[in-house]
């Protein structure tokens, strides 16, 4: 369903939390948390806003809601907006060989950082994401935890601006 910001700043908590459950991926308390900051001038002080919660969040949470997205190229069941995603740029075509390397690299980072590789894919093609796996599996723990919420950041305001009317 798609929402103005007028109408998101009417809703009660409960209704906002609903309305944008799913911009962050299985975890609506971003948008509850949010919702105490309205109203909302235009889709970016929304983004602004709810980008703040993830970054005044705890260390768990933050972590708790890196491992909530899935891993690319997988067969495993995920959110809608996380297929649609990965359709986009044809993770759900994979080749043997590119469906094997995809799960190695996710096997690796995974083991390496204790949660999911993170990349806005929609900036992406395949060979890019392969190659900013690559790169990045070399950084340190530090670095990838804030580069995956950054790229979370970006997937949320890719989501809003799917959802929000007159966005663009």
């Amino acid at each position: 369903m798609k929402y103005t910001i007028f109408q998101l700043n009417q809703m009660d908590q409960e209704a906002f939390t609903e309305a944008l459950a799913t911009i962050f991926e299985h975890s609506p308390w971003v948008a509850k948390n949010a919702w105490q900051k309205r109203p909302f001038a235009d889709l970016f002080t929304l983004h602004q806003n709810m980008i703040e919660v993830v970054q005044t969040a705890s260390k768990e949470q933050q972590l708790n809601l890196i491992c909530a997205h899935p891993d690319l190229g997988t067969k495993a069941k995920m959110a809608e907006a996380s297929v649609k995603e990965q359709t986009g740029v044809g993770l759900d075509r994979l080749t043997l060989e590119e469906y094997q390397r995809f799960h190695s690299l996710n096997q690796t980072y995974k083991e390496q950082f204790g949660f999911p590789f993170i990349i806005a894919v929609k900036n992406h093609t395949k060979d890019s994401i392969l190659t900013a796996f690559e790169q990045r599996i070399k950084n340190s723990p530090e670095v990838e935890i804030a580069q995956a919420l950054t790229e979370i950041a970006q997937i949320a305001k890719f989501r809003l601006e799917a959802m929000v009317i007159g966005s663009r």
